[in-house]
């Protein structure tokens, strides 16, 4: 063969092969993923899920010091993990400062304690970097929430370790069709997680806080 007809049909291949690594970055280069930690990772998942730009919301568990999570553990307290959604979105249709705006004024981040009924460790308010520009985004986020409120913002700003997925049945919760049984009586599962809601005062005590600035306060 001639070695230049070899030589060409290298470099080509090598060409196109460059071309489809590119290719594919470019794809790839608009996702982002950023883990917050609001309370009820239920209330946290429907919330996000209806931002235009989020691709998914996973409910799981990171921030603790045991090698895993399971929901029985943490809810007994002990293992510091938070509840948390790992969001992933499209940061060319909703940036990562509008993802963390709506965050703040989701919950009330003045309480150290937990979040509306909700009370203990696992259900404590944070904001989980994976680099340093989620870290300066996430702490400028907080510095203006603080000043929007007038009053101290206790949510930590924390590097990001091991992330849990929680347990099939709490992923996508909100919207679930199973029958379950309530202090309500027999209720779907979607209908059960907007009384569950509605009790324990989320959208209520966002309301009184921010106002017209609550993004997913009903």
């Amino acid at each position: 063969m001639n070695p230049m007809i070899n030589l060409k049909t290298y470099l080509l291949g090598g060409l196109i092969a460059v071309a489809a690594i590119l290719q594919c970055g470019q794809a790839q280069a608009g996702t982002e993923k950023l883990i917050v930690a609001g309370g009820c990772f239920w209330c946290v998942e429907s919330d996000f899920e209806s931002v235009p730009g989020v691709k998914r919301a996973v409910s799981g568990y990171i921030g603790g010091s045991a090698a895993d999570a399971e929901y029985k553990k943490i809810t007994k307290g002990g293992t510091g993990h938070y509840e948390a959604v790992e969001i992933t979105f499209d940061n060319n249709r909703v940036s990562r400062d509008e993802i963390l705006h709506k965050f703040f004024r989701s919950v009330d981040p003045t309480d150290a304690g937990g979040q509306f009924c909700d009370r203990g460790d696992s259900y404590r308010t944070a904001v989980f970097y994976g680099n340093n520009a989620q870290k300066a985004a996430a702490e400028q986020a907080k510095a203006n929430a603080q000043k929007a409120l007038g009053r101290k913002v206790v949510t930590p700003v924390i590097a990001a370790g091991a992330f849990y997925k929680a347990e099939a049945y709490h992923q996508d919760y909100y919207k679930g069709s199973k029958l379950i049984l309530t202090r309500f009586g027999p209720k779907k599962q979607s209908e059960a997680y907007k009384r569950y809601r509605e009790a324990c005062g989320r959208d209520a005590r966002v309301k009184q806080l921010w106002g017209t600035d609550a993004p997913f306060a009903k």
